[in-house]
């Protein structure tokens, strides 16, 4: 019985069962401000990076998420939440979502499959047409 509770707790500890969305901490701490754009006549949420996030832009890093297929070959969107609860449907806040462009989207992605992708960093403060987060250059990692 003591074995099985040491190594149960070191299972826990360790880190071995996580699952879930990783490296979504850093895009948690951006702080958003309504902001009304007269072009769209709506008001959207405009990020303020901090340091630590700016000195990640242009460079490589990984992302575990949902995936979320939009209609168009060769950009997605990753969210570190479930469709139902994602930004566009549910609770979530922007920082919970990121564009990823890559070469070509495979079809044989599930909606809601769960998926890590390398890519370049690139920060969006103001064209609204665009994710704050995206990942250029993407791949997929195993």
């Amino acid at each position: 019985m003591r074995f099985k509770l040491i190594f149960l707790s070191l299972f826990w500890f360790s880190g071995i069962g996580t699952s879930g969305p990783e490296g979504w901490d850093i895009f948690s701490k951006v702080v958003f401000t309504a902001t009304y754009f007269e072009d769209a006549d709506a008001y959207f949420e405009v990020p303020t990076f901090n340091p630590e996030l700016k000195a990640l832009e242009n460079k490589r890093i990984e992302l575990s998420g949902y995936f979320i297929p939009i209609e168009v070959d060769t950009i997605f969107v990753l969210s570190a939440l479930p469709y139902s609860s994602c930004f566009f449907c549910g609770g979530g806040g922007p920082e919970t979502v990121a564009e990823v462009r890559m070469k070509k989207v495979p079809t044989d992605l599930s909606p809601d499959g769960l998926i890590k992708v390398e890519g370049r960093l690139r920060l969006n403060e103001a064209n609204i047409d665009y994710m704050n987060f995206i990942l250029e250059d993407a791949q997929f990692k195993e």
